[in-house]
């Protein structure tokens, strides 16, 4: 797959920071940033105002092969605005709602290839970091940095409560952590695209380090790969 532009994966489960960590990282670098989550999401969120069955998987395929969706970004640090069908959803996918439905979806073949041709259209000049479940597995297989971060259930339970509770909604820790093992269970468990670390990526373990020096020590690897110097901007 001879992409041109050089390309980081960050993969793990739901809640590990990588989100978080992929966007710093790619404003430090100054390249592009795919967060193919956002993708699923917006496939979930589709289906549910459209009334398509999230078990309906040719439909939801078609969906997603024709979702009309846009990313705008002022270059900073920040997320952005997520447009779908012309109407801003950024904060409408975060929901817990539209999470549940991301991963129903997202366990459907027809979805996944669907979205697949779309995430590698993010991979421009002068670099990508892709941040998902199976981007250095199945979307990048050819990056040259693979990073598998993770973190305990209860610590990424903890993270997506106070999360929540910041927003002001009002939610159960007991009832997040039994989602987030669910979720774990059926993306592990999935036949398409599993949540599995590639062969060849570094795993980092973000449960008591902060997400600066998460992101320091992706850098720092880059750095050591010896191919920062050939992809400079």
């Amino acid at each position: 797959m001879g992409t041109q532009a050089p390309v980081i994966t960050v993969d793990g489960p739901s809640g590990s920071g990588k989100g978080t960590v992929s966007r710093l990282v790619a404003w430090r670098l100054g390249w592009h940033f795919l967060d193919s989550g956002a993708l699923y999401r917006l496939v979930g969120l589709a289906a549910l105002q459209h009334g398509i069955s999230l078990e309906d998987e040719q439909p939801l395929g078609q969906l997603a092969g024709q979702l009309d969706v846009r990313f705008e970004s002022d270059g900073g640090v920040d997320e952005g605005r997520i447009m779908l069908e012309g109407v801003e959803v950024s904060a409408e996918i975060r929901s817990e709602q539209v999470a549940a439905a991301a991963s129903r979806v997202a366990a459907l073949p027809a979805v996944r290839d669907a979205l697949l041709g779309r995430q590698r259209g993010f991979c421009r000049a002068p670099g990508l970091v892709a941040d998902g479940r199976d981007m250095g597995t199945v979307v990048f297989p050819g990056a040259q940095l693979k990073i598998f971060l993770t973190a305990s259930q209860q610590e990424r339970a903890l993270r997506r409560y106070k999360q929540l509770k910041e927003k002001g909604i009002d939610v159960n820790l007991v009832t997040l952590l039994d989602e987030i093992e669910r979720r774990d269970a059926r993306d592990g468990a999935r036949q398409a695209a599993p949540l599995r670390m590639a062969d060849d990526a570094i795993l980092l373990d973000s449960t008591v380090i902060p997400v600066e020096q998460v992101v320091d020590r992706i850098l720092e690897l880059w750095q050591r790969s010896g191919l920062a110097g050939h992809h400079s901007s």
